[in-house]
């Protein structure tokens, strides 16, 4: 006798036998006990999950002969239930839709449902991949499924569900079976090496269920393999060099490098690897599968079921999520995805793998955009209470201490300017454990108090006058690109009472409620805010007098120079980034 494969010969025969899809037994039995079958099911889901194993078990329940009405479990024993098992019953027809989709082949199905069986209680059609009959086949077939005799079933096994009409979907009962879970499979593999009397390292059937990736056939293919290279013990180094995966301390290790930034121990790595004959393809998306374990580590912990892995490579992921933080194992998982990604139609596919790796090591020494912006900005985000600077740094183990280049150039002008320098360290009462400045410390060291010495320069906005009020709020204006309503205000009468700012403009309340918008009040509101130091409100009332608007050598004697290099967040960009002042356009000049 030949030999039969693990898949087959291990097919399971009854509903309790099927695993990882109890939803779907649990119903088709119920409804066979309570005599409530349909006349049509379609099984969808992925591959080698039971979809087509499941329907035969149905035939056997329906037709089985150790009672007179179908069963809940088929015997397997009587003549039905075995020529069914053998795939050779004369009322069981399995078609493979793949070649058998055109309207022809379906006209004969048709012309033969209408003949009772010869006989078992049922005729049963079932249709495999059958997303892939044709349209007009379905068509053809749609009166007999929608109101077949009483003795014809059909089922339809399938990948793609959506690719079946909606005609058709509708006039059956749809099951939507479950990828098979980890542990399920890793279970069945035990069961199975102890009836084969096989040995096996635990690691070799976590390796083999991963890859089978859901599917329980795909995992006991693999493991045929695997038991025919092996020599009698079933190791994990075989299974893994029978896969073509890379050993999963190699992927610690290049997280390791990654951690600490080291460009060529990376290179290094991929290097060693594809000489010993691994593919970039199947690596970065052995890697992307790592990524995600880590991810999801130091989210959920390692004990989460989040994890369907093995305990030793729980472990591993538990040790490389600690040397990241929950942003940098997002972006790293972000370049491998998209590496993965463009591997599979780039040439060069091992440059690529090490460009996506050099992201990832890259990645470490980045500063967050966040962090600069509000060092620029001069306050912090919004938290309950202000944080020490101790606890705003990221820390040592999600980024090496590595020096910004935009520090690095203002350091370099500090030397040039000593007055810069100076004033780079005079503090700003906004944040207290926050020193802004790049000859500044990242944290404040403690020492004794100190008497300060007096400011040169105060950070602190100065009072405003009311033209150059008027000055900041059309420019801000004009920015924004609203001409009407920067003709309609320049013209107008400006005022400020208390915490209101007042403008009488020469323009009815339909034309102002016309151009001064939600959007635009808040806008107005903001940047008088900005420039008088403290909250003010807008109203625009209307009875003003046209007036000529103040000329442009009026606004630049009003200090425009001056007023924006004492602008606290002109300053701080210039300690920032090195920035300068090199030209002041007034927003007249745009028109």
């Amino acid at each position: 006798m030949s030999y039969q494969v693990l898949a087959r010969k291990y097919r399971p025969q009854k509903f309790s036998e099927v695993i990882g899809q109890e939803h779907v037994t649990r119903t088709l039995k119920n409804a066979i006990e309570q005599g409530r079958t349909a006349h049509g099911y379609i099984f969808s889901g992925h591959r080698g999950i039971g979809k087509t194993t499941i329907a035969r078990i149905l035939a056997m329940a329906l037709n089985c002969r150790s009672a007179d009405k179908p069963v809940a479990e088929p015997c397997g024993i009587c003549e039905s239930c075995t020529e069914i098992r053998a795939g050779n019953a004369v009322d069981v027809i399995e078609i493979d839709a793949a070649t058998n989709r055109g309207i022809d082949e379906i006209r004969e199905l048709r012309e033969a449902a209408r003949y009772r069986p010869a006989r078992d209680r049922f005729k049963i059609y079932i249709l495999d991949e059958a997303h892939q009959i044709t349209d007009a086949a379905f068509n053809a077939l749609l009166k007999t499924l929608e109101e077949p005799p009483g003795h014809v079933i059909f089922m339809m096994a399938t990948t793609q569900p959506e690719d079946i009409p909606q005609t058709i979907r509708s006039r059956c009962q749809h099951f939507s079976f479950r990828a098979v879970g980890f542990e399920q499979i890793m279970g069945q593999l035990r069961d199975l090496m102890g009836r084969e009397k096989i040995e096996a390292e635990e690691d070799a059937l976590a390796l083999v269920a991963e890859a089978g990736d859901g599917s329980m056939r795909d995992a006991l293919s693999i493991l045929d393999q695997a038991i025919a290279s092996s020599s009698g013990k079933l190791t994990a180094e075989e299974v893994r060099n029978l896969i073509g995966s890379a050993p999963a301390a190699a992927l610690e290790e290049v997280m390791e490098a990654v951690a600490q930034s080291s460009s060529e121990q990376v290179l290094r790595l991929v290097d060693r690897l594809i000489s010993e004959g691994h593919s970039p393809v199947h690596f970065a998306r052995q890697l992307v599968r790592f990524l995600r374990n880590v991810t999801v580590a130091k989210v959920a912990g390692t004990e989460s079921s989040l994890l369907q892995i093995s305990s030793d490579e729980r472990r591993r992921v538990g040790r490389v999520a600690e040397r990241f933080g929950e942003e940098d194992l997002a972006r790293h998982f972000q370049i491998m995805l998209r590496t993965h990604a463009e591997l599979g139609y780039r040439q060069e596919q091992r440059f690529h793998l090490e460009l996506g790796l050099l992201k990832m090591a890259h990645a470490q020494r980045l500063v967050p955009l966040e962090e600069l912006l509000g060092n620029v900005s001069g306050a912090p985000r919004a938290t309950s209470k202000p944080a020490p600077v101790a606890e705003i740094k990221r820390p040592e183990a999600s980024r090496p201490s590595a020096v910004s280049p935009f520090a690095a150039d203002a350091a370099r002008k500090n030397r040039s300017n000593p007055e810069l320098s100076t004033e780079s360290v005079t503090s700003v009462a906004t944040a207290p454990a926050v020193v802004f400045g790049s000859s500044a410390p990242a944290a404040a060291p403690q020492r004794a108090p100190e008497p300060a010495p007096e400011p040169k320069i105060a950070l602190a906005p100065e009072p405003v006058s009311e033209a150059d009020l008027r000055a900041t709020v059309l420019q801000a204006i004009a920015s924004s690109g609203q001409r009407m309503l920067l003709n309609m205000l320049e013209a107008g009468e400006w005022k400020v009472e208390g915490s209101e700012l007042i403008i009488k403009v020469a323009s009815s309340p339909a034309v102002i409620d016309m151009s001064l918008s939600n959007d635009a009040r808040r806008m107005i509101t903001a940047s008088a805010s900005t420039a008088l130091g403290r909250p003010i409100k807008l109203r625009v009332l209307p009875g003003g007098t046209a007036q000529a608007a103040p000329s442009t050598a009026s606004a630049s004697n009003g200090g425009g120079r001056s007023r924006a290099e004492q602008d606290p967040v002109v300053r701080r960009m210039k300690e920032k980034f090195g920035a300068e002042i090199r030209t002041i356009i007034d927003y007249r000049e745009k028109r």
